[in-house]
């Protein structure tokens, strides 16, 4: 294949790694697979206009990306508009895609395993047409995140430290707010705290990522107006992967989500991908089945096929 690495040097791990050194292995990994590989080091301003350009060139099989979770987000959205063909290298501080598709949360040993990897057609969602690979929110993660930048931090550790103090004002202060939603048949209108929709459903963990990309459904979450102790309830659920036994927690797996948001606030926020953005009246959430080419270990594919099949006889 003809690919092209982007490393995002402002990314959690690469900050802290020799980037001359690391892109010289990378290519000496891919060339040996059989691979014609390129790989350039960008800052985290310069590389997504960057992947763009290149996924737009006719000789261009796919592009590999490493960063944190929002260059890896704004990379899949190359990746499946133009076509082409995705490579993960975790850099990040959650690296939840990565997680998803069982990619090695170690840069050097995810280079061994894509270059020596296959291509799979994993699903993504959108939000009023802009793709999604991780989830879209309203309520209680956006006010989190809202809150977490409003600190200064310049390190993962400063990172996770102002996810704790932000998690921590939430409890304090959980918002409400209505909602009116049509998913799997079901139409209704309710007061919440929390909406969020997910690129396949979330699996028992405590970071809240899928275990398969393939199930061609979405997972729709919503939680009841909660007062602070009950948020810290679902954040202990959240913590232990029991999100589904929560019981103000109600859960649906449609293939798309209409939301409306009837009083809605001039400054109100959602979250797509851990990016802070305004949050419109109406939102059209739809999944996206197999649409997305990514590299994953060799073999892997057809291993997730075999475990699923064996889930639904069961």
């Amino acid at each position: 294949m003809k690919l092209i690495g982007f490393f995002n040097r402002d990314g959690g791990t690469f900050r802290t790694t020799d980037m001359a050194a690391y892109e010289k292995h990378a290519e000496a990994v891919f060339r040996k697979a059989g691979h014609d590989f390129d790989a350039v080091v960008f800052s985290g301003s310069e590389i997504v206009p960057a992947m763009e350009r290149a996924a737009r060139r006719d000789d261009i099989d796919g592009i590999v990306a490493g960063g944190g979770d929002g260059t890896v987000s704004a990379a899949a959205s190359i990746a499946w508009k133009n076509g082409v063909a995705l490579g993960v290298v975790p850099a990040g501080t959650m690296n939840l895609f990565a997680r998803s598709l069982r990619v090695p949360l170690d840069i050097w040993q995810a280079l061994d395993v894509l270059a020596f990897g296959e291509v799979d057609n994993v699903d993504i969602a959108s939000a009023n047409g802009r793709p999604f690979i991780h989830q879209f929110s309203a309520g209680l993660h956006a006010r989190m995140v809202r809150y977490r930048n409003s600190y200064s931090y310049r390190s993962r550790i400063g990172k996770m430290r102002a996810s704790t103090r932000a998690a921590f004002g939430v409890v304090l202060n959980p918002p409400e707010f209505e909602v009116e939603f049509e998913a799997a048949g079901i139409r209704e209108r309710r007061k919440v705290s929390a909406v969020s929709v997910s690129n396949n459903p979330f699996g028992a963990n405590a970071l809240l990522y899928a275990d398969s990309l393939t199930s061609g459904e979405l997972g729709f979450y919503t939680a009841k107006p909660l007062k602070p102790l009950g948020v810290a309830r679902l954040a202990i659920d959240l913590l232990r992967g029991k999100v589904r036994e929560n019981a103000d927690v109600m859960i649906l797996h449609p293939a798309e989500v209409h939301l409306h948001f009837p009083k809605l606030h001039a400054k109100a926020n959602c979250v797509m991908d851990g990016e802070l953005l305004p949050l419109e009246r109406d939102v059209a959430l739809k999944l996206h089945p197999g649409e997305l080419k990514v590299l994953v270990e060799q073999g892997l594919a057809a291993q997730v096929d075999e475990t699923e099949r064996r889930e639904t006889t069961i």
